[in-house]
């Protein structure tokens, strides 16, 4: 039988939405058990058949469509929708303009005005001269569809590569743009691909991409020579095991090839090469510089013969070295800058003879001005406690720094190695004063007893009386820092007396590698003890109450919140579990998902697989147990996460939960136009962002 849709539905009642049950509205999804015995234990998969694509089964296309129509006449239903739309929209229109890249040629860069999808590449001569337009992509697709992934000018200034994929997807297809007439070359690369750097001769640069596109483990590192057949390019490396990433790219003199191997977010190996042998011969001369190292060596760049990288092994909070290239040997390394007991080293950049260090101190930005010797010079200023980024040549002591924390948009500056004041040049305006907010950070302790930092934003004059709602939000992994961003949409939400927490809990990159692996794998429960900590204290310390604490996270942290509500449903209001990992006996089937075995481990292992299936949210569902309530999202065209895991997830949670439906639902929205969330034009990220902070307003009693 048919399955009704919602509209189908509502001509059969005569019932306003606002009184529809959510449970009337989504029949029951059926039951097609699968059982399998994973290292001794039965496991009974009640809807495997979920695991299609919509474009592979009209029975998923249509189970998706009434969860679909019901999520979306309970979230269009919201008293509070069209205010809260009115005041998010002039927020979502702030647009956006990133620090410039310095060429020989000029300056390039990327301005998003406010209501345009994609940020659009322009060019001037020198700082202040009027812009050109060299890319816009926002004219290729009127319905925005089209996103702008990357794009690197080369170092003359004179062509530019690019990339650009179609709802989502991110399998980036190349093309290469004169700058001088602004028409595209003829070559096309496809395969989602990635630059790896341009040559000096402006003409041939290194990429990679996919072999197959229909195998997301046979990435390759090509050469290119402008107008040759990309079939016929050059390979570097290929990848063989599907959980480790090769690359390689050129030095930015073009003297040099230096390749990684990558296995996970904690390890890699490092190579170099000499390039006139491999180009004139095909020879691939390597000089292995780390190799089965617990740590990461990340290049930074080749001067002389001397290479300098940055590295984690041994140092988990970093330290930068040099290597002789004509003795390479790990002995004969010299450490230029040494770990620092308080700060993680978070890169380095090479400007005209002087490195700019990028430090994290208690997850907010510090920049330091360092000799090729080691020795620090001074400080470069930064306006607060936030998070910046730098924009540098080997050829300038010209720097760029980006800069934003939670009360201030993405502001630019133009700053001097050897003079480091700040000079703005753009900044974002506002619809209104951020000074009536405060940012504060503060710490819980964890199960084990580690502190767990977070940073809290509210109005000033909001009153600690145990009432207020709150959206904590976290990730946990893969080495991510979570650090100070501004968030226009959080502005509606503070100004209705919300409170915003965002969590850097273990697994993320806040304190170096140590933090990060005291979250992964086997430690992975450490994350989500961490976040629990932080819930209980803004419940102690009078932010919040656990009837108007709802909780956010995407991707791997929508791991974090699927995993928070079946472990600790009592602790939340709602939910919002977006693009998630749910299914952590299978994850590593679908998609590109192997590349994540090094973080979580496979349930292929059998003691890996007893750390997953104690916390895979999917499994750990009961029966007649009381949620709350629940926004599980996915992307069709999802190219990382398998929208599978918010489908399987939803129909278990459906048919086994307690809730009162038309109270505490548990909704599904998948997003037939989008992928695991980049690229999308600003009407559906302004939906999207409605949809959600009025599902947390009404859940926490913001909402009317």
């Amino acid at each position: 039988m048919r399955l009704l849709t919602l509209g189908v539905f509502l001509m059969l009642i005569a019932i306003p939405v606002t009184a529809l049950l959510f449970a009337a509205v989504v029949p029951p999804t059926k039951i097609d058990p699968v059982k399998d015995t994973v290292h001794g234990i039965e496991i009974t998969d009640d809807y495997r058949w979920l695991e299609k694509l919509e474009k592979d089964s009209s029975e998923v296309t249509e189970w998706t469509t009434v969860q679909n129509d019901a999520t979306r006449a309970v979230l269009d239903a919201v008293p509070c929708r069209a205010a809260l739309t009115k005041a998010i929209e002039p927020w979502m229109t702030l647009g956006a303009v990133s620090a410039p890249r310095m060429t020989d040629a000029g300056y390039f860069y990327s301005e998003r005005k406010g209501t345009q999808n994609q940020g659009v590449v322009k060019f001037r001569t020198t700082r202040d001269a009027e812009p050109r337009v060299l890319l816009d992509v926002n004219t290729l697709d009127a319905k925005g569809l089209t996103s702008l992934d990357w794009w690197t000018p080369n170092e003359a200034g004179t062509l530019m590569a690019f990339g650009t994929s179609q709802k989502g997807s991110e399998m980036s297809e190349l093309h290469v743009l004169d700058v001088a007439t602004g028409k595209w070359l003829p070559d096309t690369i496809v395969g989602k691909v990635q630059l790896s750097g341009w040559m000096p001769d402006g003409a041939s640069f290194f990429y990679s991409g996919l072999r197959d596109i229909k195998d997301a483990y046979s990435r390759e590192t090509r050469y290119h020579t402008l107008g040759s057949d990309a079939a016929t390019d050059k390979i570097v490396v290929k990848q063989t095991v599907p959980s480790e990433i090769p690359g390689a790219g050129p030095s930015t003199d073009g003297k040099w090839l230096i390749g990684s191997l990558s296995k996970g977010w904690q390890a890699n190996d490092l190579w170099i090469a000499p390039m006139a042998p491999w180009l004139e011969k095909g020879e691939l001369q390597k000089t292995v510089l780390a190799e089965g190292l617990d740590g990461r060596f990340d290049p930074v760049e080749v001067v002389g013969h001397t290479l300098y990288l940055t590295t984690s092994f041994g140092t988990p909070k970093g330290s930068l070295v040099a290597v002789n290239l004509h003795h390479p040997e790990r002995a004969a390394w010299k450490t230029i800058l040494p770990e620092r007991a308080d700060m993680v080293l978070e890169g380095v950049a090479l400007a005209k003879d002087v490195f700019v260090t990028s430090w994290s101190k208690d997850v907010c930005s510090r920049f330091e001005v360092l000799s090729l010797e080691g020795k620090v010079l001074h400080e470069i200023p930064l306006p607060g406690l936030g998070t910046a980024s730098l924009s540098t040549s080997d050829k300038r002591h010209e720097i760029w720094v980006s800069y934003t924390s939670y009360d201030a948009p993405r502001a630019i500056y133009q700053s001097h190695a050897m003079h480091p004041k700040l000079m703005l040049w753009a900044k974002t305006e506002t619809p209104t004063d951020l000074s009536n907010y405060t940012v504060v950070q503060k710490r819980a302790k964890s199960k084990d007893g580690t502190e767990v930092p977070m940073f809290i934003v509210h109005k000033k004059d909001m009153k600690l009386d145990g009432n207020n709602p709150a959206l904590l939000y976290g990730y946990g992994g893969f080495n991510v820092s979570l650090t100070p961003t501004f968030n226009p949409t959080i502005v509606p939400w503070l100004d209705a007396g919300g409170v915003y927490v965002v969590a850097n809990l273990r697994g993320g990159g806040e304190y170096g590698e140590a933090w990060h692996r005291a979250g992964m794998q086997a430690n992975k429960q450490n994350v989500f003890d961490d976040f629990y900590a932080c819930a209980e204290w803004l419940v102690a310390n009078k932010y919040t109450t656990t009837k108007r604490l709802a909780i956010e996270g995407g991707s791997n942290g929508g791991l974090l919140t699927g995993v928070a509500v079946t472990q600790r449903p009592e602790l939340f209001a709602a939910a919002i579990v977006a693009v998630p990992l749910l299914d952590m006996v299978r994850f590593q089937d679908f998609l590109i998902a192997r590349y994540w075995t090094p973080e979580y481990g496979s349930s292929e292992d059998a003691k890996q697989f007893q750390t997953l299936y104690a916390y895979s949210p999917y499994h750990n569902v009961h029966k007649a147990q009381k949620y709350p309530a629940l926004l599980v999202t996915a992307g069709e065209n999802d190219s990382r996460v398998h929208p599978l895991h918010a489908r399987k997830f939803v129909a278990r949670m459906q048919a086994n939960a307690s809730n009162d439906l038309a109270q505490d639902p548990i909704m599904l929205w998948v997003d037939r136009d989008a992928g695991h969330g980049q690229g999308k034009p600003l009407a559906l990220r302004i939906r999207d962002e409605v949809d959600q902070w009025s599902f947390v307003m009404s859940q926490t009693g913001c909402c009317p």
